[in-house]
């Protein structure tokens, strides 16, 4: 059987697609190269969120095409995801030598593609239509192929996005909101602890919108809250996390879900994009600059320990340099311990991409180099605080930088590193915090008499 590499771009979302793909072709008999060099099918699975991302599918592919097939005329090209969800037909039209092009709706539907492609049954494949159901297609994982040796698995929950986000064209790419049943759900993630998973991400795109339209509220509690607690149940399983969700998706339920599940850990990834209330109004976000920091507060009320991270957008059309002074106070007074943080790219077919008053280039950048520094001195401080301390760990496997070592996870989200032996892989165990690099602790393990 054919050998296929897949290389992904962008989120999560997009890594956990990729994985189920890779996983329905090897149930098929395809196995799994470790390099484009060697492979009989090669496919990029796609990111729309930035232009940058697309323009490094797009410039990939171009060297795909005039130079693997050079030496490798027959092998199958492809693309998969959000780009091409949006682009559709139109990527075979500007790259001819594509053979695939498949939708975010139809990453079930790959390896019979592949199939009629190899075959010579179909000479080029573009599906980009809607499936109903297609939100619960992407289950199967390769626990022995990641490199957390499957200590850890993230579950999809749901897909598509109803928010509209100015700036966003998730919507378009991913379509509306659709949430799985929680007997589904829970039922994968049973097998998973089954197979040795310890800890268990639920994404979305949304991931507090799960159930919002389907399941009615129980004892106060939205669906995902009692999604949360059925998973919660699960015997053997230590941890959960989920990611991503919008700040107006924390209801009570959910801040005081943190303190009664001791399974759901102090960490919460929460996007706020800008500190400015109007640059937020123009974005379309749905709350405001108090409503967040609130909801901060409230979260560190139920767990002191909580650790916060979050997204920024710099350069938003119409931003001033008072709005922007807003989002740098907001760092400093919220205390992220970690923040990603992106220039404003236009994205067509976006309301922001016409708005008036579009930042110069100059102006965004300046702008990141700035907010990046604000962030890093006030995380770096909330690190070097951990050194001396002892801290709760999840081993996930060897360091990425270096092999001999091992690397965990405290419960707040924190990497970190330390001398441990292969048995430790697995295991949740206390380590005391020795030094701090960037965004990463050294320790060692914590010896009980």
């Amino acid at each position: 059987m054919p050998s296929v590499y897949i290389k992904t771009y962008g989120c999560q979302m997009n890594e956990r697609d990729s994985e189920a793909v890779a996983a329905q072709l090897v149930a098929k008999g395809y196995s799994l190269a470790k390099s484009e060099a060697n492979a009989d099918v090669i496919l990029l699975n796609t990111c729309s969120v930035r232009d940058m991302a697309e323009q490094k599918a797009l410039h990939k592919m171009e060297v795909l095409m005039y130079e693997t097939r050079k030496h490798r005329p027959d092998v199958v090209l492809g693309f998969m995801g959000c780009m091409a969800q949006s682009r559709g037909k139109e990527l075979i039209e500007k790259l001819p030598d594509v053979d695939l092009v498949v939708g975010t709706q139809k990453f079930h539907r790959t390896a019979d593609y592949l199939d009629d492609i190899l075959s010579g049954r179909r000479e080029k494949v573009v599906d980009v239509a809607e499936e109903a159901k297609s939100e619960a297609t992407i289950r199967e994982h390769l626990l022995n192929g990641n490199s957390k040796k499957g200590v850890t698995a993230f579950v999809s929950i749901m897909q598509g996005c109803n928010q509209y986000c100015t700036f966003c064209i998730v919507p378009y790419t991913r379509g509306e909101e659709r949430s799985r049943t929680i007997a589904d759900i829970v039922a994968e993630c049973r097998e998973l602890v089954g197979s040795g998973v310890r800890e268990i991400t639920l994404l979305g795109q949304i991931v507090t919108s799960f159930g919002k339209r389907d399941i009615e509220k129980k004892d106060g509690k939205s669906g995902f809250v009692q999604l949360i607690e059925a998973v919660h149940e699960i015997e053997g399983l230590e941890r959960i996390r989920f990611t991503s969700p919008h700040p107006k998706g924390y209801g009570d339920d959910l801040i005081e879900a943190y303190g009664r599940l001791p399974k759901l850990v102090q960490s919460a990834h929460i996007p706020v994009q800008s500190g400015s209330d109007r640059v937020l109004k123009l974005m379309h976000r749905g709350y405001t600059r108090e409503r967040y920091l609130e909801l901060t507060r409230k979260l560190r009320e139920v767990q002191p320990a909580m650790g916060l991270s979050t997204d920024f957008i710099v350069g938003f059309p119409g931003e001033t340099e008072e709005d922007f002074e807003e989002t740098l106070s907001l760092v400093r007074e919220a205390q992220f311990d970690q923040a990603f943080v992106f220039k404003y790219s236009e994205r067509r077919d976006t309301p922001a991409a016409t708005m008036p008053d579009q930042v110069p280039q100059t102006v965004r950048e300046e702008r990141l180099e700035r907010l990046l520094n604000q962030v890093n001195a006030t995380a770096g401080e909330r690190y070097a605080a951990k050194v001396g301390s002892q801290m709760e760990i999840l081993v996930e496997g060897p360091s990425k930088r270096n092999a001999e070592r091992l690397t965990g996870r405290t419960r707040c989200n924190r990497i970190v590193v330390f001398e441990g032996a292969e048995r430790h892989v697995g295991q949740v165990m206390d380590v005391n915090i020795t030094k701090v690099g960037s965004f990463t602790l050294y320790g060692d393990p914590a010896i009980l008499e």
